[in-house]
C-alpha cells in the first residue's frame, strides 16, 4: 500500500509555533516517524506540505490512481476550505483527517470541520501521536 501525508498551512512551523499547544516536535520529525512506522507496517508513505490552498487541491487530485490512502492535516483550512473538501470527495481515496490538538476544546470557530464528512475517520488531540494513530487506523481499515 502507498499513502500520502498532506500537511497544510503553518504546519511547517511545528516545533517553533505555540509549543504549549503543538509541542516541540518539528514537522520533519513527525514525517520521519510516520515514514518509519509505515515501513514497519509494510506501507510506503510520501509526505508533502504547502501553505497554499490551491496547491493542496492539486496534490489531492494528482493522488488518484497513485495512492491507496491519504492522511491530511489541513490546519486552518479544515474550518474554511470547501475546495479541499470537494477534492477529497472527488478522488474517492480513503482519507483520514488529523489534528494535533482537540479542535472541539479550542476556539468555537475551530469546532467545525468541513473535511470530516468526506473522510473515513478523524484523529484529534494526541499531538504528534495523532499522525501515527491515523496511519495505523487507515492501514487496519484497508487490510
Amino acid at each position: 500500500m502507498k499513502f500520502l501525508l498532506i500537511n497544510g498551512a503553518n504546519l511547517n512551523m511545528l516545533g517553533q509555533r505555540e509549543p504549549e499547544k503543538y509541542g516541540n516536535t518539528s514537522l520533519s520529525d513527525i514525517e520521519n516517524a510516520l515514514i518509519n512506522r509505515g515501513s514497519e507496517l509494510g506501507v510506503m508513505v510520501d509526505v508533502w506540505q504547502s501553505n497554499h490552498e490551491g496547491e493542496i487541491v492539486d496534490k489531492i487530485q494528482a493522488a488518484k490512481g497513485i495512492y491507496d490512502g491519504i492522511l491530511i492535516n489541513a490546519g486552518g483550512y479544515t474550518h474554511t476550505s470547501v475546495v479541499i473538501r470537494d477534492a477529497i470527495s472527488a478522488v474517492q481515496i480513503p482519507t483520514v483527517e488529523i489534528h494535533m490538538t482537540n479542535i472541539h476544546a479550542r476556539e468555537e470557530f475551530r469546532h467545525t470541520s468541513l473535511l470530516s464528512g468526506v473522510c473515513v475517520a478523524q484523529v484529534i488531540g494526541f499531538k504528534e501521536q495523532s499522525y501515527i494513530l491515523a496511519l495505523e487506523g487507515l492501514v487496519k481499515l484497508l487490510k
